[in-house]
């Protein structure tokens, strides 16, 4: 086990009628640019949406993240993290693994843990941040379709959740579960200061830790800007597939079958692409 005592969060899979994504304010704040300076070794990069991503291909999974800690072995970890959360399963599966890891496990926020990476973060038996970075605890938001018995049967579901993701955060911080449920029901964000003010973080990262890509930064923008129309679509109660496609016809009319990934947008292409999108949604 890592050196602190940390809780374990036991969740089971999502009725069918409900699919994790991102947040789509995480998605806006996020700087996909954001990157070490100077890693060990030893280091798990976290640096990309949680679970698979649909739209580049990428993402960090569990499987992932156990194969480089079984790389890595017996020794200590690092963890180099800068994300605006997914998939919660999957960053839950991913705290677990860090967890059992059976040295020190140092987690370093680059730039962003938001959602299931701030999870992730909780994992650190030393926790660094920027102080100009941010780390955002929300309660679990998924997309969810059907009938009022359904919906009954998600919230339901996702009590626990969140329930578990309380735990967590109070040990962390040393605080009350409530005043870490009342942080999660406000969707809080804490920058450097405030999360090592409050016991969420342990200590500053120095800026010299961490570097900017432009390259990777300018190419972020794009599919974060994809990432934030299907957020805005799927807020508004249309099914993954059909708002996926949407996006695709607008952007490339009659060049993407059903199922495959199309091209990201650039800025202009999404503003036209949304006021497409709004007119279909209209009529």
């Amino acid at each position: 086990m890592s050196l602190k005592n940390l809780p374990e969060i036991k969740a089971e899979r999502l009725p069918t009628i409900c699919a994790f994504e991102p947040d789509a304010d995480a998605v806006e704040r996020w700087n996909a640019g954001i990157m070490a300076a100077q890693s060990p070794e030893n280091t798990i990069s976290i640096l990309d949406v949680i679970g698979e991503d649909f739209w580049t291909g990428g993402g960090v999974t569990s499987k992932r993240v156990a194969a480089a800690l079984r790389a890595i072995g017996d020794q200590e970890v690092f963890v180099d993290l800068n994300s605006p959360g997914g998939d919660f399963f999957e960053g839950v599966a991913i705290y677990n693994a860090l967890r059992a890891h059976p040295h020190k496990v140092t987690v370093r926020i680059l730039g962003l843990a938001a959602s299931a990476a701030s999870v992730i973060a909780m994992a650190g038996d030393d926790i660094q941040i920027g102080k100009a970075g941010f780390l955002m605890v929300h309660n679990a938001w998924v997309i969810a379709i059907g009938n009022r018995h359904d919906l009954v049967e998600a919230a339901k579901v996702m009590e626990p959740f969140d329930d578990a993701m309380a735990t967590v955060y109070s040990d962390r911080a040393g605080v009350k579960k409530a005043k870490a449920a009342e942080w999660m029901d406000n969707e809080t964000w804490f920058n450097g200061e405030q999360a090592v003010a409050e016991g969420l973080a342990d200590a500053f990262l120095p800026a010299d830790q961490v570097s900017e890509d432009k390259t990777r930064a300018e190419a972020g923008k794009a599919v974060n800007a994809t990432r934030r129309v299907d957020a805005l679509l799927a807020k508004s109660g249309i099914p993954r597939d059909e708002r996926r496609s949407l996006i695709g016809e607008v952007k490339s009319p009659s060049a993407v079958a059903p199922g495959e990934r199309p091209a990201v947008a650039d800025d202009d292409a999404l503003n036209a692409a949304l006021e497409q999108l709004r007119s279909t949604i209209r009529s």
